[in-house]
C-alpha cells in the first residue's frame, strides 16, 4: 500500500468497519445480554447466588456463541466471495472481450464517456484483469474482504469484556434493588460504548447513545417482567 493510500485511509473509517461492527456488536451483547439475564433472575430470587451463577453461565456460552456464530457467518461470506472470484477467472479465461465490455459499461454508468470507459477498462484488463473485474464488477477488495478469524475474536473477546461489566455489579453491589442497579449500570455502560463506538467510526454520538439507550432499556425492561412474574408465580 503507498504512502498515499496510508494518509488517505488515516483520514477516513470505512477500513475500521469490519473489526468496529464485530466488537461493538460483541460488548453490546456482551453487556445487555449478561445485564438483562441477571435482572431477569434478580427479580424472581432474593439471593445473590443464582443471580451470579445465571450471569457468569450467561457470559461464557455467549462469548463462545459470538465467537462461533460469527466465525461461521463470515467464513460464509468469505466462501461465496472466493466462490465468485473463481467464476470469474473462469469467464475471463473463456470470453475476455465480453467482460472487457462489461468492465467499460461499468465505467459508462459510473460517468465516462463511451471511448474513454472502453480505455480505462482495456488499460486495467491489461495491467490486472482479475483485480479490475474483483474489484468493480464484484465490489470485493482489501477493505470490503471478511475476515473469520478477526471477527471471531473481536465478537468473543469484546462480549467477554461487556459480560464481565453486569458480572461486577452481580458481585460487589447490594443485593437489595439488584435489579435497579443492573439497569443503571447497563444504560451506563451502553451509553459509553455507543459513544466510543460512534466517535471512532465518525457517526453521530448522539444518535448512536438514543438508539442503544432506547433498545437497551426494552430488552432489560422485559426480562425483567418475566423474571418478576415468574417469582410471583414461586411465591
Amino acid at each position: 500500500m503507498s504512502e498515499f493510500e496510508d494518509d488517505y485511509l488515516d483520514n477516513h473509517y470505512i477500513h475500521r468497519s469490519n473489526w468496529l461492527r464485530a466488537a461493538v456488536l460483541g460488548a453490546n451483547d456482551g453487556i445487555l445480554s449478561t445485564a438483562s439475564l441477571a435482572i431477569g433472575v434478580a427479580a424472581a430470587s432474593n439471593f445473590r447466588e443464582p443471580v451470579i451463577l445465571a450471569t457468569v453461565a450467561g457470559l461464557v456460552a455467549g462469548a463462545l456463541s459470538m465467537a462461533a456464530g460469527e466465525y461461521v457467518s463470515v467464513s460464509s461470506q468469505t466462501d461465496i466471495e472466493q466462490a465468485d472470484i473463481e467464476r470469474e477467472k473462469q469467464e475471463l479465461k473463456e470470453m475476455p472481450e465480453i467482460e472487457l465490455l462489461r468492465l467499460a459499461e461499468i465505467y459508462e454508468n459510473r460517468g465516462l464517456n463511451k471511448q474513454t470507459a472502453l480505455t480505462v477498462a482495456k488499460q486495467l484488463t491489461e495491467k490486472d484483469a482479475l483485480a479490475a473485474h474483483v474489484r468493480d464488477e464484484l465490489g470485493i477488495n482489501d477493505l470490503s474482504k471478511a475476515n473469520p478469524i478477526q471477527a471471531a475474536f473481536a465478537s468473543g473477546a469484546a462480549f467477554t469484556v461487556g459480560g464481565i461489566l453486569p458480572l461486577l455489579v452481580a458481585l460487589f453491589l447490594p443485593l437489595k434493588s439488584m435489579e435497579y442497579y443492573l439497569y443503571g449500570s447497563a444504560i451506563l455502560f451502553l451509553i459509553i460504548l455507543g459513544g466510543l463506538a460512534a466517535k471512532t467510526g465518525g457517526s453521530s454520538i448522539g444518535r448512536a447513545i438514543i438508539r442503544i439507550t432506547f433498545w437497551g432499556t426494552v430488552a432489560m425492561g422485559l426480562t425483567a417482567l418475566v423474571g418478576y412474574l415468574f417469582g410471583v408465580s414461586l411465591r
